[in-house]
Parts: structure tokens; C-alpha cells; sequence
């Protein structure tokens, strides 16, 4: 997308109204453009907004409703919400018109370099750890005295950022792969890509495709390309990036890295990528003795500080800034965190953990576990996980809509494994339920670990609802045990 595109006149549609879907009708009406936006349901603020705006809003029960106010509209643009899946209707409207679609990060790249703001952008993608990333990231950009901000998935929508009257130094952008699968041309100064692991095959239809829409984060990266050492299907995902000429692979490592790397050595954070003797030295950051004072010591956790790190390096940020910006970091509630202990057993709440990939992370971190899992798979499939953990479940509590499955695969693949099956059907009852099972199960220096490898929305409203009520469910128990 270029800066030679103009939304004047220009009849755009907007698919969905949420608080993005808002902050792009906004910016549109403001740039000359016909907008209708078109959604199942909007808040009655937005609904207004947008007639205040001068815009126009059509509520759309079914999916042909879309489609009919699309052929009625006739939009020369569409802007599509991550919700909307390739091969939703109104999707392939678009593909069948040739009507390009957006995304709200590609029309903030375009107002950005319209406006003539030298904001850098830093992408963070990958089946798991990409809020923490982001998180630490801003943190370290702001402790080496950077304006900086997140957005994408997470925080405000961009296209607010971009729009404020002072600029930011830079603007650190989670990507879901629903979001680079539309994203069209930006030229971030740094990217990384995490990990990739089977997720979302219903949306983007096979782990290939999942894994080809993750690759666009390093498309034109200007500086650095930040990878796993250990992951080749990311070291090729770097290879194969179309790239600024001069931008760089940085491998991350939890080994001893070598040049162009972050790692550990004996313990402390180096960084052998971004200072000018880097095959003779290497710059201190921190060491896994400060991060583990702050719960931040575990292996998937160091990834993410690692990865952050080379992302905040890229940036000039000063090792003694990024070691102050993570004394002072906490994780995101409902990501391998304590919640209570009865009787000798530890309760942990990764409700977070909304695919096998991120489930087998917990999963690996204890030795004997009660396991609640369960809940909408997404066309993925917890067999190989199953198999490859049963040896540390003390036994398994299965919750959600699809658990049929798991207990199929429980008695094929783990059949040692004492499975329970919580068949209430109200959030607070079905996690009361299942704690309460998981704890006849459990014994003294148990772990009961809420890891569920699925996504929530079939009982719950989302996976901190889940989580809360898991820790409702254990505070019960506890006090039971005061009385």
C-alpha cells in the first residue's frame, strides 16, 4: 500500500463495528471517504458515532445480507475485520469483485507516511507469547526513554496511535495470523516471528497456510529480522523475506549464542547482534537469577525476554534500560499463574493457554499434574500432546463442547490415565465442577494445572472469564479447609 492511494471520494466498506471497526470509520469520514459500515452487532455508542460521523451503518443478521449490501454499495474498497475468514461470503464478494481488501494496520502505515512521521513500527507474531513479547518490548523501548506505545491485537487500535497529535518513536504491533493473512505492504523496523505451532486450521484451513500468513511479519523489514536459532521453519521464513537491503537476521538463543545472536552464558543475558565487536564481545542484559526473582525464569519466558530485547537492541536501547524494565515486569494474569494451594497441591491457571502448543509449554514446566483441558479444539487435534505428557498426569479433568474427542483420545492414547468428565453446562459449575474433581484426584506436591489447549468460547466468554472462575473455584475449596 502506498502513499499515493486517496480515500477521497472513495466508497469504502467496513466489516464489523467494534472499537477498531469505529476507529477505522473514523479515520476514513476524515480522509473524504463514503463509508458504510456493515456488522452483526454494534454497541449503541458506535451506532450513533457513526451517524454523528456522517457515515452510514447496516446491521446484517446473515451472511447474504452482507453480501447484498455489498453488491448494492458497490464499494471501489473493503476493510475487513481478522473475524472474517477467507472464505466467508462477504470475503469472497471481494475476491469475486476485485475489490481490494484492508486492514486497519494497512491504512495506519498509509496516514503515517502521509503525515511524514518517522515512527518506527516493531511486528510481533507467533502461536504463543506474542502479548508478552509486545509487553516487554514497550516496556524496555519506554525505560530507554522512548515515546513508545502497543497496538494491533492488543491495546488501542493503531489507527488511534497514529492519529494523536504528538508522534510516537515507535508504534510495537502484535499480529495475529488472521491479521498478516490481509495485511498488504508495511515496512516494519523489526519483526519477529516466536514460534509456530498448530492453531486456527478452521480459519486458515491447513498448518501450512497458518504458517505462510505468520511468515509476511518479516516481509520488508528495514533492520532486523529476530528469529529462533532452534526453529527452521522460522530460520527459513527469514531466508525466504523479501527485505530492505541491509536488514539483518538476529537469532535468539537459550544456548550460548554466536555472532548476531542473544543468548546465555553462565547464566547472564548477552547480546552478541547489536555492538560493533560482536565476535570478539558480547553486552550484558540480565541474568536468569534477577528474572527468576520476578517469575520470569521459565523457558518459554526467557524466549520472550530474549526476543524483546533484540527487538528494544535494534533500537539502541542501553542494556542497563533493559534490565530496569524487566525488574519492574509482570506477566499477564491467566499465563501459568498461582492461584492457591490446599492441601499440598498447587493450583495453576493457564487459562491462556488456548492451543496444544501453549498447553504442552505448561504441561512441561510440572511433574505430576491433574490436567483440566477441554473446549473448542479449532481444528486441532490434542492426540500427539496426549501421548507425549501422560507420564506426568496424575489424571485429567475434561471440560467443553467437544469433549467426546478428548476422552476418545484419552482411552486410545493414554488409557493409565484416570480421566473424569465435568458435564455441567453454566461457566461458575462447570469450573467449580471441575476443580472440585481435580482435587479428589490430586495429591500432596500435585500440580493442578487449568491448561486447556482450546479456545473458550463454547462455555465461557473468553479465557480470563474461564480463568477467573477457576480461582473462584480453588478460593472456595481453601476456605472450606479455614472453616
Amino acid at each position: 500500500m502506498t502513499t499515493e492511494l486517496d480515500f477521497d471520494g472513495q466508497r469504502v466498506a467496513v466489516l464489523g463495528l467494534s472499537v477498531t471497526g469505529f476507529s477505522v470509520v473514523d479515520t476514513l469520514v476524515e480522509q473524504g471517504a463514503q463509508v458504510l459500515a456493515l456488522a452483526r452487532a454494534a454497541s449503541a455508542e458506535h451506532i450513533d458515532l457513526v451517524g454523528v460521523l456522517g457515515a452510514q451503518w447496516q446491521q446484517t443478521d446473515a451472511d447474504d445480507d452482507m453480501v447484498s449490501a455489498l453488491d448494492e454499495f458497490a464499494p471501489a474498497v473493503i476493510v475487513v475485520s481478522p473475524g472474517f475468514a477467507p472464505h466467508h461470503p462477504a470475503v469472497q464478494w471481494a475476491t469475486a469483485h476485485a475489490v481490494p481488501l484492508l486492514t486497519d494496520i494497512d491504512i495506519a502505515w498509509w496516514l503515517q507516511r502521509r503525515r511524514g512521521l518517522a515512527t518506527k513500527w516493531l511486528a510481533v507474531t507467533g502461536t504463543n507469547g506474542k502479548t508478552t513479547t509486545v509487553e516487554m518490548t514497550t516496556a524496555m523501548l519506554v525505560a530507554g526513554g522512548l515515546r513508545a506505545a502497543y497496538a494491533g491485537n492488543i491495546g488501542v487500535p493503531v489507527l488511534d496511535l497514529v492519529r494523536e497529535p504528538v508522534p510516537y518513536d515507535v508504534i510495537v504491533l502484535e499480529l495475529s495470523s488472521f491479521q498478516l493473512h490481509y495485511l498488504h505492504s508495511i515496512s516494519p523496523w523489526a519483526a519477529v516471528c516466536l514460534n509456530v505451532a498448530s492453531d486456527h486450521i478452521d480459519w486458515h484451513g491447513s498448518l501450512q497456510a497458518y504458517a505462510q500468513a505468520k511468515a509476511r511479519v518479516y516481509e520488508h523489514v528495514q533492520c532486523a529480522c529476530v528469529y529462533p536459532t532452534a526453529d527452521e521453519r522460522i530460520r527459513t521464513m527469514v531466508e525466504d523475506a523479501d527485505v530492505v537491503e541491509g536488514a539483518r537476521a538476529i537469532g535468539v538463543t537459550r544456548g550460548v549464542p554466536s555472532v548476531s545472536e542473544l543468548g546465555i552464558v553462565e547464566g547472564t543475558l548477552v547480546d552478541r547482534a547489536f555492538l560493533a565487536d560482536r565476535r570478539n564481545s558480547a553486552l550484558e542484559l540480565t541474568t536468569t537469577e534477577a528474572l527468576a526473582q520476578h517469575g520470569l525464569a521459565l523457558p518459554h519466558l526467557l524466549d520472550d525476554v530474549l526476543a524483546a530485547a533484540a527487538l528494544a537492541r535494534s533500537l539502541h536501547v542501553a542494556p542497563q534500560s533493559i534490565a530496569a524494565a524487566l525488574d519492574e515486569f509482570h506477566t499477564d494474569a491467566h499465563r501459568i499463574t498461582p492461584v492457591g494451594e490446599v492441601d499440598g497441591v498447587v493450583y495453576i491457571d493457564d487459562s491462556k493457554a488456548t492451543n496444544p502448543h501453549a498447553a504442552h509449554v505448561s504441561l512441561q514446566g510440572f511433574e505430576s499434574i491433574v490436567w483440566i483441558a477441554g473446549g473448542l479444539l479449532k481444528g486441532n487435534d490434542l492426540g500427539p500432546l496426549i501421548a507425549a505428557e501422560a507420564h506426568r498426569l496424575r489424571g485429567m479433568v475434561v471440560i467443553g463442547a467437544e469433549r467426546a474427542t478428548l476422552l476418545e483420545e484419552f482411552a486410545a492414547l493414554a488409557p493409565q490415565v484416570p480421566v473424569v468428565e465435568v458435564t455441567a453446562d453454566q461457566p461458575a459449575q462447570i469450573m467449580r465442577s471441575a476443580v472440585e474433581q481435580a482435587q479428589m484426584l490430586a495429591k500432596p506436591g500435585d500440580v493442578v494445572l487449568l491448561a486447556p489447549g482450546t479456545a473458550s468460547w463454547d462455555q465461557f466468554r473468553s479465557y480470563a472469564q474461564r480463568g477467573d472462575l477457576f480461582a473462584s473455584a480453588v478460593e472456595v475449596i481453601a476456605a472450606d479447609r479455614r472453616e
